[in-house]
């Protein structure tokens, strides 16, 4: 089973995200968010698989929210999916726009904090289709566009 294991929000962009009860997504993004708006990365996901492997790396535990993903998941290796993919949680559905994103090294918050970042390589992004609400435990279901 894919599902959602924690969700995270923060009203700056850049730092790292805090993790609430339930997140609720609007047509611009994650409801008090500062990554919503009309553009192609509305919600950020990483998968709970890509921060085991950065533990491993950083040898500490990290916090979810931490990379500033806005959706933590288990079960899927989402840098594998490509831009088109759906994803659907309860009555959202998300469509993927980009697979990682530029690094901005010392000048992120983030990245003076933590040290390295796998939002680059291992994060996606998506834009909503579907509005709805979003907490943790929630089944993903995915369809890839050749599906």
């Amino acid at each position: 089973m894919i599902k959602v294991l924690s969700v995270n929000v923060s009203e700056e962009k850049g730092v790292i995200k805090k993790p609430v009860d339930q997140i609720v997504i609007t047509e611009s993004g994650i409801e008090n968010d500062a990554h919503a708006g009309d553009w192609h990365r509305q919600i950020s996901l990483l998968a709970k698989e890509s921060i085991d492997k950065f533990e491993e790396v950083l040898g500490r535990k990290l916090e979810f929210g931490e990379f500033a993903e806005n959706i933590t998941t288990e079960g899927i290796t989402l840098y594998t999916m490509k831009p088109g993919d759906k994803l659907f949680i309860g009555n959202v559905e998300m469509e993927v726009t980009q697979i990682g994103k530029k690094c901005h090294g010392d000048g992120c918050a983030i990245f003076s904090q933590v040290g390295k970042c796998v939002m680059p390589k291992e994060g996606i992004f998506a834009k909503v289709i579907k509005t709805g609400t979003i907490k943790p435990g929630d089944e993903i279901i995915y369809k890839s566009q050749e599906q």
